[in-house]
């Protein structure tokens, strides 16, 4: 059998706008390298394998063009969609994904008057506080751009992140990436991510603006990051940034490079931790199936 592939968008609500994704079912016909390869030649931030079902729980990987990670955000949410609409034998309320960071559920409710998927993420864990001066020079921003009442800090839900606040949106359109200083500031870091805010979005409707860079995974700016926004939900939360212990907002990202996206982030304070819910629309995009070799040998020329 040949396997089926979807490609989706995530987080947004029209085509070729929000992050793309693809989707590989009956995975466990796949060697690691051969998913590798198709994540690569795909060449979408992520892709990901349904490798099958136990114990109600869907296992599944997921690859950068580089490289296999255990969490990323609008991957669960794309891939608990397929699963929802094309896998599973019904169209279950909530899809449970096995992934590298553990059992992530995805529930599908209603929102904004759309259906959309909430996935609710690991809870979140506080790193070091990195210099404001460092990542302004990654971002190639003067100092000043950077808001040095809050700290710039590694935040993670499943996928670490650093958190960079600014002042205004005006310094989230001029950030430029300096590989050198990004290099020499993730270095031997697990963080990777960087994840740029400011609370002056292009929209009246939405209450932050974002920006996410990622160049160790070949993903130079990514248009919507659930991972990382789960990670600025935890941030906004316990700082109180919005002047409150539990947050509802919507985010808007991904206007930079043509793929505007909107993600909403439920969040609040609990007695041993901070819950974070992050929540998206997908659209269908394309399908098919990937060639077998004989088909490949047939078309071959000579």
């Amino acid at each position: 059998m040949r396997n089926k592939f979807h490609f989706v968008d995530v987080f947004t609500r029209e085509r070729y706008a929000g992050n793309q994704l693809a989707v590989v079912e009956d995975a466990n016909s796949l060697s690691d390298d051969e998913m590798q390869a198709l994540a690569t030649e795909i060449g979408f931030s992520e892709t990901t394998f349904v490798e099958g079902k136990s114990a109600n729980k869907w296992n599944v990987r997921i690859f950068t063009p580089s490289t296999e990670i255990p969490f990323a955000g609008h991957p669960t949410i794309g891939t608990a969609y397929i699963i929802r609409e094309h896998i599973a034998s019904t169209a279950p309320d909530t899809v449970t994904l096995e992934l590298g960071v553990g059992s992530i559920p995805v529930t599908v409710r209603e929102h904004d008057g759309h259906e959309t998927l909430w996935m609710e993420q690991q809870p979140p864990e506080f790193g070091p506080e990195l210099s404001h001066k460092a990542l302004a020079d990654v971002l190639s921003l003067d100092d000043a751009a950077i808001d040095t009442d809050l700290p710039v800090q590694i935040v993670s839900t499943g996928l670490p992140t650093i958190i960079v606040p600014l002042h205004s949106r005006e310094a989230l359109t001029d950030i430029e990436m300096n590989r050198g200083a990004y290099d020499a500031v993730t270095g031997d870091r697990e963080a990777k991510s960087i994840l740029a805010f400011c609370q002056q979005p292009r929209h009246d409707e939405n209450d932050v603006a974002v920006r996410v860079f990622a160049p160790f995974y070949d993903v130079l700016e990514d248009p919507a990051t659930g991972s990382s926004n789960g990670c600025l939900a935890a941030y906004l939360t316990h700082y109180e940034i919005l002047a409150a212990s539990e947050i509802d907002i919507r985010i808007e990202q991904g206007y930079e490079i043509d793929r505007p996206s909107l993600l909403y982030l439920q969040a609040r304070q609990g007695e041993d931790h901070i819950h974070v819910e992050e929540g998206g629309t997908v659209v269908p995009v394309a399908h098919g199936n990937l060639a077998c070799d004989e088909e490949l040998s047939s078309h071959s020329v000579t």
